[in-house]
């Protein structure tokens, strides 16, 4: 899309998102799954990485296996409740995220329309 140093993060900021969320819902989908592990990214440390890549394309957030939560017997150790405060958490950030972007671009617009009129 336009890729500036106001939309670019914001575009990174929601595949982050999106990405994360694709991640809570396998987790979901998975709670009875014997042996499955939680799986999430380091959301800042990834918006940090994005913030110092140089490279044109965004490079794909490194999927870690969540640490310190309680394994049930069969090996599995989904929390449905952390699942679901987190999907929620990543739905408001998407929409503050979608927000922000759509305001920028009515910024934008205006912008374009006054340099319109005064010429």
């Amino acid at each position: 899309m336009l890729d500036n140093p106001v939309t670019g993060p914001i575009e990174r900021y929601l595949d982050l998102l999106a990405k994360r969320q694709e991640l809570i819902v396998s987790n979901m989908a998975n709670v009875d799954t014997p042996n499955y592990r939680t799986r999430d990214i380091d959301f800042e440390g990834e918006m940090r990485r994005a913030a110092s890549s140089l490279e044109e394309s965004d490079p794909q957030p490194r999927v870690v296996e969540v640490p310190g939560l309680v394994e049930r017997p069969d090996g599995n150790n989904v929390s449905m409740d952390r699942e679901g405060l987190l999907l929620a958490k990543t739905q408001l950030e998407f929409r503050m995220g979608t927000a922000l972007l759509r305001h920028t671009f009515q910024g934008l617009m205006s912008v374009i329309k006054e340099g319109g009129t005064n010429s």
